[in-house]
């Protein structure tokens, strides 16, 4: 078996069942963040045990999944069983899962003597030394908040949400879309020019990265007014 796979496992009824798939998007399928099992699936075989190639017979599915279709007897599979990931499958996912906490933490955070986000090698240096365990199959928001928590321990930190008021030149409204959709936008005002405000919620430590956008598509014309930080 290919190490870009691996074996999701599910034990019912006295059956082993298995199947192939591939770790991140089988990964993503359990914590809700894809829907297509297709897109999780090796090949569509129903094994009772996939090293050795040997299929999971019919009666077997029908008697503990009430249906032998195998997309839908596979997805039950990847939600209730278990991911039978090789060490370095683990790793891998474990040092990616951390980079995704750290960038979670860089983007919601800020230091609150200055109210601008600590750099991310600081964060993953105050990971380590609070000795945080990053679990690969757990959902990163719900780790990056257990992490904040541990984290100001050692690290100043203050969660932050920013309240961006931008009034664009009439010149950039057909960006409209691309800069309302860089936070949350609460409200849009449309002038008779064709100019337009749109105030914005932001991370406070994407802040700094989302005025840098809008200068970009206005060229450095935009206003930009911080009106509040919470």
């Amino acid at each position: 078996m290919s190490s870009k796979y691996v074996i999701a496992r599910l034990e019912a009824g006295g059956h082993r069942f298995e199947v192939l798939v591939k770790p991140e998007e089988a990964w993503e399928f359990k914590n809700g963040k894809s829907k297509k099992i297709e897109d999780v699936l090796v090949s569509e075989e129903i094994y009772k045990d996939a090293n050795k190639g040997l299929r999971a017979p019919e009666s077997a599915l029908k008697e503990v999944f009430g249906t032998t279709d195998p997309i839908s007897v596979a997805q039950q599979i990847v939600l209730k069983g278990e991911l039978q990931l090789t060490a370095q499958q683990r790793q891998q996912m474990v040092e990616n899962t951390r980079k995704q906490i750290v960038n979670y933490i860089a983007r919601n955070c800020v230091d609150p003597k200055t109210n601008l986000p600590h750099p991310p090698t600081r964060i993953e240096l105050a990971l380590s030394q609070v000795r945080f365990a990053v679990n690969p199959l757990k959902p990163v928001e719900e780790q990056a908040l257990e992490a904040i928590k541990a984290l100001r321990t050692v690290l100043p930190l203050k969660t932050s949400i920013a309240e961006l008021e931008v009034r664009v030149p009439a010149a950039f409204r057909k960006y409209y879309n691309q800069i309302s959709q860089l936070g949350n936008a609460k409200s849009t005002r449309w002038e008779e020019d064709g100019s337009f405000t749109v105030v914005l919620e932001v991370p406070g430590g994407m802040k700094l990265d989302v005025i840098s956008k809008i200068n970009n598509f206005t060229h450095g014309q935009a206003s930009v007014k911080e009106s509040t930080t919470r």
